[in-house]
């Protein structure tokens, strides 16, 4: 008995990791496609080693700047849109106790509970905790879930740059003859890698998450080659 009460408090789910897994994985993504796709598209143009090098660094640091501006955007507007419910909500509990304890009373009901219990519970939550009753359970706001731009920003900046300086350094450690040949596996591998991770942080079976990056990768980096073969003159 007390192992199964032990077992169950230590017990974890994938929606507790969403937040940051998104970012992570959304980030690394990026970063790993678009910075080896950016430098197979300049070196199949018979750039010089310096040129390949430039194009991947500034893919790095403008792709993580452009990353974490747009995740702080996007975030923050889901944070006005949480406080100004919460602004709302609080202002109804003072205003209307009755009703709200009915709306909460309503929701219970509707998940299973009989007209007496439901309403029971939703005045002994809401005696404890009014706002943050609400919150979770009429307006699915909860600490795991909330909006953090901050967080959100660094992470997807820091994801981004860990996955576009592998096809960077890969292409530094190359030689220019081979430079496409070898960023374009390094890149592959480590899109593999990042699916199979991702699936498993968030509880899911690996194969068809990592057959969808590594296709996306194909298409994106064979596209960007032919662009610059057109532009290189060959």
């Amino acid at each position: 008995m007390e192992n199964n009460i032990l077992n169950s408090q230590k017990e974890t789910h994938a929606t507790s990791r969403l937040g940051w897994l998104r970012a992570a994985v959304l980030g690394a993504n990026d970063g790993i496609l678009s910075t080896s796709s950016l430098i197979m598209g300049v070196a199949s143009a018979h750039a010089g080693r310096e040129n390949i090098l430039l194009a991947g660094i500034s893919s790095l640091v403008a792709g993580a700047m452009s990353m974490a501006a747009g995740e702080y955007v996007s975030v923050s507007s889901q944070a006005d849109s949480e406080k100004a419910d919460l602004a709302r909500e609080k202002q109804e509990l003072g205003s209307s106790w009755d009703t709200e304890v009915g709306e909460l009373a309503d929701i219970y009901r509707q998940r299973g509970l009989d007209d007496a219990l439901a309403r029971t519970v939703a005045q002994q939550l809401m005696q404890h905790d009014a706002l943050g009753a609400h919150a979770r359970d009429e307006l699915g706001i909860s600490d795991a879930t909330s909006a953090r731009p901050i967080q959100a920003a660094c992470a997807s900046a820091g994801a981004f740059s860990s996955g576009a300086i592998l096809p960077v350094l890969a292409a530094l450690l190359s030689s220019s003859s081979i430079v496409s040949w070898t960023v374009s596996a390094v890149s592959l591998i480590s899109l593999a890698l990042l699916g199979v991770v991702g699936a498993r942080a968030g509880g899911a079976a690996p194969l068809r998450p990592t057959l969808r990056v590594i296709f996306w990768g194909i298409v994106a980096m064979v596209g960007t080659t032919f662009v610059g073969k057109i532009f290189g003159g060959s």
